[in-house]
């Protein structure tokens, strides 16, 4: 019988103790002594957060399926229980085996959100894991990032012994067989780290150094090392259908944020939309065959127990196959219960009947993402949405019969104006009104609500709006009161609801993205002064950030209150992410002039990715 890393005082004393104690329904339990490679996955947040991660999902499978590994899980511990492994000198340890995470070959962290850094630190911290890798030996595991942020991994670059960039079925293969001859040659960890840095999509950032001009912009990153190749190429599988999905997940025992099945119907997107990350990142569009998720969701049903399946991708109702597998679930499944949940829907591509299918079986808020509230701004975004379209769309769901409406937008975008704050407003308004218009007194299942929710514009790397300057606090927090004020000039307002998001965060946010590695010890300090769970409002601590930045020198203006030149060298510019620059630079001289670049499956725009490793884009997939 496993033995818990932590005692049962300590488990009655803490909040939520099943987030530490493993054992849940399809986690994985091997013999520590018959494989050849321990790894420790990690999403450096809490457990209900971490649970509802699909990549996580998908590697911890795919590691599993290889008889010499043993992935393990790992999350971040709530305060309560990270005072307590202080105090007694409780190192942190994995849910599967409660080993300590020290004892692993790899530790790989999952870079999905920036504001989760200093919870990094305090992994590595609780393990006993130096921070800085040139300071590990064989003794300590192999630090190892992926995910979105890894994009640019120049702010936390110091704490990585390597980054993965790109998409986990491609590589990881490789890297650990590297390991092990590495191992089994007596190889030191710099020789293991010099041959991985030769793997296609691994960036090992000791062997890159990086100079600096006067006025604190990049003079130039290059390889230390004569077989380090100069630029890093994303990989990615094309073949979707065939790629490694789990089709038993680990079922957590307290709820999770997604509780839900999660079925993948494709990667990327056909949009362009200039302020998504996600939306550049992940092309080509990769879609899954219908017949093959059918049998998929029939397994992850069966083998999990949950009540509720949402269909997972950028654009769900861009998937070609989406109204198959909807009427094939709704028929296989709708009848048991099921509900059936479809995120990610453009407000353009609705269909009353299979909205009224999905209905029938349990009703829900839907949600939508104009992103900004004049025709203008979505122009300048390239949404591709105008509001006859969006009008539209809503007016589908209200006949439908929905009555609440989620909205989702974006304050600070670039060029930004007051008319165009004020649309946002405006904009829920015409969607309350055209609810009391369209539905009869009669047919109403209640009145009207709609919630508008606004984000704070963050540049993000490889997008056209990498260049662009971003907004203070103030000036963030002054849109969102012009938004609340409009709000209750409506005629609707009783339906109307608003929210926004903290300015402070999101400021810190942005540096984080587009940082390089001299924002690496204000992490570090910061971490020191307390600072854990930045994401989370209550745990944020602005003054920790502000001593900071003064006390390393660095001036965070730098990185968010100025628009960069097209030709100025970026910290994430050795990575090839698949999108050229030269297509970058077109579509920020286009957004500045509002000029609208129609989708992958109207035209071609020559984004440059089939140039990807014998990859093909949406265009030759027809």
């Amino acid at each position: 019988m496993r033995k818990l890393a932590l005692t049962d005082d300590i488990l009655l004393s803490i909040s939520e103790p099943a987030r530490y104690i493993g054992g849940e329904v399809n986690s994985v339990l091997k013999e520590k002594d018959k494989v050849d490679i321990r790894f420790a996955m990690c999403f450096p947040d809490v457990y209900e957060i971490g649970m509802s991660h699909l990549g996580i999902k998908i590697l911890y499978d795919m590691l599993n399926r290889r008889e010499d590994v043993w992935c393990e899980r790992v999350y971040s511990p709530w305060t309560d229980l990270d005072e307590i492994m202080r105090q007694r000198k409780i190192p942190l340890f994995a849910l599967e085996s409660q080993d300590p995470i020290g004892e692993f070959d790899f530790l790989g962290i999952t870079l999905q959100y920036e504001m989760c850094y200093t919870n990094i630190l305090q992994i590595l911290d609780l393990s006993g894991i130096p921070f800085h890798a040139e300071d590990r030996t064989w003794d300590d595991p192999i630090v190892i990032g992926g995910g979105p942020c890894a994009l640019n991994p120049e702010p936390i670059a110091p704490f990585f012994d390597m980054f993965y960039i790109g998409e986990g079925e491609v590589c990881y293969d490789r890297l650990l067989d590297t390991y092990k001859l590495c191992r089994a040659q007596n190889k030191t960890r710099r020789e293991f780290l010099l041959a991985a840095a030769q793997i296609p999509g691994i960036y090992v950032p000791m062997f890159y150094d990086v100079t600096y001009r006067e006025d604190g912009t990049i003079r130039s990153m290059k390889p230390n090392e004569p077989d380090v190749p100069e630029t890093v190429k994303r990989v990615l599988w094309m073949d979707m259908t065939e790629a490694v999905y789990p089709d038993k997940p680990v079922v957590p025992f307290i709820k999770a944020t997604q509780d839900k099945v999660t079925l993948e119907v494709m990667r990327g997107c056909i949009r362009g939309c200039r302020f998504c990350q996600a939306g550049m990142i992940y092309r080509p569009v990769r879609e899954k065959d219908p017949k093959h998720l059918e049998k998929l969701a029939d397994a992850l049903l069966h083998n999990t127990g949950y009540e509720e399946i949402t269909l997972s991708s950028l654009s769900t109702s861009d998937y070609r196959g989406v109204d198959e597998l909807l009427n094939y679930l709704i028929e296989k499944h709708g009848k048991n219960g099921v509900n059936i949940s479809l995120p990610s829907l453009r407000i353009d591509q609705f269909s009353l009947d299979v909205m009224s299918k999905v209905q029938d079986i349990k009703k829900s808020s839907l949600t939508f993402a104009p992103e900004a509230g004049s025709q203008r701004m979505r122009d300048v975004i390239n949404k591709g949405l105008t509001e006859e379209t969006i009008l539209g769309g809503a007016e589908l769901a209200f006949k439908g019969g929905w009555n609440k409406v989620k909205l989702y937008f974006m304050l600070g975008l670039p060029g930004e104006n007051e008319d165009d704050v004020r649309g946002i407003a405006e904009l829920s308004e015409k969607i309350a009104e055209l609810y009391y218009d369209t539905v009869p007194k009669e047919e109403r299942s209640g009145k009207c609500s709609v919630t508008a929710s606004t984000s704070f514009f963050v540049p993000k790397p490889f997008t056209p709006f990498q260049w662009a300057k971003m907004d203070s606090a103030d000036e963030f927090l002054h849109k969102a009161a012009i938004v609340n004020h409009a709000m209750k000039e409506m005629l609707n307002r009783k339906s109307l609801r608003y929210h926004w998001h903290e300015s402070d965060v999101s400021v810190l946010e942005g540096i984080f993205a587009r940082g390089d590695r001299r924002v690496a010890d204000v992490i570090e300090k910061a971490y020191r002064k307390g600072s854990i769970y930045d994401a989370w409002n209550e745990r944020f601590v602005l003054e920790n950030w502000t001593s900071s930045f003064e006390e390393c020198g660095v001036d965070p203006d730098f990185y968010v209150r100025r628009e960069r030149p097209v030709d100025e060298i970026l910290p994430w510019d050795f990575i090839d992410a698949g999108v050229t620059r030269s297509f970058l630079e077109r579509e920020w001289a286009n957004a500045k002039k509002g000029i609208v670049t129609p989708n992958c499956r109207e035209r071609c725009s020559g984004c440059g990715m089939k140039k990807m490793g014998g990859g093909v884009c949406f265009e030759d997939q027809n």
